[in-house]
């Protein structure tokens, strides 16, 4: 599942990874991300946008990782530094990308993810 309020991204996204192979479901609220990841729905893997609205992807991630422990979660933002995407990972996130990082990079990423 990917998780991004940028409809764009979403979009992107979701093209990038279906050519990769995957069957990839999107939504555009963190709130009904965790309601659909809570009525167990099963996902492989979740890429989260920090950016959002309420609530924001720190949120989503926090409760994503006390509700499904398991759930990799690859993080993504395309306004934060590297030192906020490196806080994610202290909050659980399995691994980070940067939105300027290429297509390329975020198919090896999920490819990565999904083999370990």
């Amino acid at each position: 599942m990917v998780v991004d309020d940028d409809p764009q991204i979403l979009k992107l996204y979701s093209k990038i990874l279906a050519k990769g192979g995957y069957r990839v479901a999107v939504e555009p609220s963190g709130k009904k991300a965790i309601k659909i990841l809570d009525d167990d729905e099963p996902f492989d893997l979740l890429v989260l946008d920090l950016c959002m609205p309420q609530p924001d992807g720190f949120e989503v991630l926090e409760q994503i990782r006390a509700r499904h422990p398991g759930l990799r979660t690859l993080v993504t933002s395309g306004f934060m530094d590297g030192a906020l995407l490196l806080a994610s990972e202290a909050l659980g996130a399995t691994a980070t990308l940067n939105k300027k990082d290429s297509p390329e990079q975020l198919l090896e990423k999920v490819n990565l993810l999904l083999r370990n």
